[in-house]
């Protein structure tokens, strides 16, 4: 059964620059002798991404947020579903139109480490997608100190090596490497997550201003709530390989409707020490991907857990103009 959000829009609205439609994906695993199992990381996730806006994934390790994000890029391949770039299906395309979507979808990875090669200077970091695209050995070292400059490093940081600088540093220069192929689309999978807190505001004030600078469209995935509701416009919660709600991010901090939802708001860390606001506590086992339950993922730990839910797989209503949540609790 399918899960989107599809808000009636107005017509004079343009069509969304990014467009996913019933994405799956399992992975196969071995259990015991001779057995195999199979996890499905993603099932049947649906949405849409205007131009220029951020969208926000947020839940627990293991929903599927990554695996989300390396099915868009292509990373890796989708069992079914569609993806639609600017009005081009991603997944039928030959060899050459593939080659120039590419340039059009970047990753900025999560740890700034391990995203880049110890073996090669900065400036060959960065300027290694251009490489690989058949950029001129000339424009990759020009292009290379603008982008440099343009994150916030200089120039001369090109004939460092990457053990001689910080992990905020290392991740601007891997922002720097997205930016490289004049991308349209970038997937933050956890940006800052490896990083200290000052140095991550940093960051994201640095991403907005490239957003906005260079009209670029994020997928911006993070564990942090408060980060996701600094840089998103609309948020999906996933909750083992579905979506359970989407809406905008404003709603879904003000008025969250899925009670797993809930429990993730509640479990933000507040920064007033007398603030007496309770978390909503999860009750039961954590299901496992391999033998996700029946009807609703969700209703082993859910406290509101009716007898429909194991029956019945809900769907994303609309209990509100473009605020969607699956949930039996807002059947219409």
């Amino acid at each position: 059964m399918q899960q989107t959000l599809n808000p009636e829009r107005p017509l004079a609205e343009a069509p969304p620059f990014l467009s996913v439609r019933n994405l799956r994906k399992q992975f196969p695993v071995r259990i015991g002798f001779r057995k195999t199992g199979y996890v499905s990381a993603v099932d049947d996730i649906s949405f849409d991404v205007q131009q220029g806006e951020t969208l926000g994934i947020v839940g627990e390790s293991g929903c599927g947020k990554s695996t989300t994000a390396r099915l868009l890029l292509r990373l890796i391949e989708p069992d079914a579903g569609t993806v639609i770039l600017n009005g081009r299906d991603v997944r039928k395309m030959d060899r050459g139109e593939d080659k120039v979507v590419r340039r059009s979808m970047q990753m900025v990875f999560q740890d700034p480490y391990t995203s880049v090669n110890p073996r090669m200077s900065i400036g060959e970091n960065v300027s290694f997608p251009m490489k690989a695209h058949g950029v001129g050995k000339a424009e990759r070292h020009e292009r290379a100190a603008l982008l440099l400059e343009q994150v916030g490093l200089h120039p001369h940081h090109a004939s460092y090596f990457p053990h001689q600088l910080s992990g905020g540093q290392l991740q601007r220069v891997n922002i720097a490497r997205a930016l490289a192929l004049e991308p349209k689309l970038i997937v933050c999978d956890e940006p800052v997550s490896a990083l200290d807190k000052s140095i991550q505001a940093q960051v994201l004030n640095l991403l907005k201003d490239l957003q906005e600078q260079l009209k670029l469209t994020y997928l911006f995935i993070s564990h942090d709530l408060n980060v996701v509701e600094y840089m998103s416009d609309h948020v999906l919660v996933m909750y083992l390989g579905q979506v359970v709600e989407a809406c905008s991010s404003e709603e879904l901090y003000r008025e969250p409707l899925h009670p797993y939802s809930r429990v993730l708001l509640s479990s933000i860390p507040k920064v007033d020490p007398n603030s007496s606001a309770p978390v909503e506590p999860l009750g039961g086992e954590i299901p496992s991907p391999l033998n996700p339950p029946s009807g609703c993922r969700f209703r082993t730990r859910c406290p509101f857990a009716m007898e429909v839910c194991a029956r019945e797989r809900p769907i994303l209503r609309q209990p509100s103009p473009g605020h969607g949540v699956a949930c039996h609790l807002y059947k219409a």
